[in-house]
């Protein structure tokens, strides 16, 4: 390990503690599964929570913490649910932003907001492939933006 290693790790250690991201996921998705659009997916699909939150509690643990206790692969799991639209994808990307805008920690809430972007379009963009590898994959939508779903982006599928 390199000192470039340890200074960036320690900086990302000093983001926020287990107990916040715990937090964080824990309030997320009390949310998800309540919600009108998300909470029957989820709830259809995870049948032991306390097992799901302490997954997400880790998977979350290594994105913004860099900790290695997630093992797990979300994206097979993810292309293989039926009918998923970039309306969910969208929506959960709105939820995820409520409550990481309540969060006190900023550099928590914008790392966690980052992430969830690239995750949501990254497992959207694989959904799609999953389904139909030759067709555009189509962009999500911005939260701040509501305007119609754009076309889809010329480059944004492998040649």
């Amino acid at each position: 390990m390199t000192t470039h290693d340890i200074a960036t790790d320690t900086a990302t250690a000093d983001i926020c503690t287990e107990a916040e991201i715990q937090d964080l996921v824990h309030t997320f998705y009390a949310k998800a599964r309540a919600d009108e659009a998300l909470g029957p997916i989820f709830n259809g699909m995870v049948h032991d929570w306390d097992e799901h939150l302490a997954t997400l509690s880790d998977f979350w643990s290594a994105v913004i913490l860099g900790t290695r206790r997630f093992t797990g692969m979300p994206m097979p799991k993810h292309a293989a649910m039926p009918n998923l639209k970039a309306e969910l994808f969208e929506r959960w990307l709105v939820l995820f932003g409520e409550t990481t805008d309540a969060l006190p920690n900023r550099a928590l809430a914008d790392a966690a907001q980052e992430m969830a972007k690239r995750m949501a379009r990254s497992l959207w963009y694989g959904y799609q492939l999953s389904r139909d590898p030759n067709q555009p994959l189509t962009e999500l939508r911005s939260p701040a933006h509501p305007e119609p779903h754009p076309e889809p982006h010329p480059e944004a599928r492998p040649a």
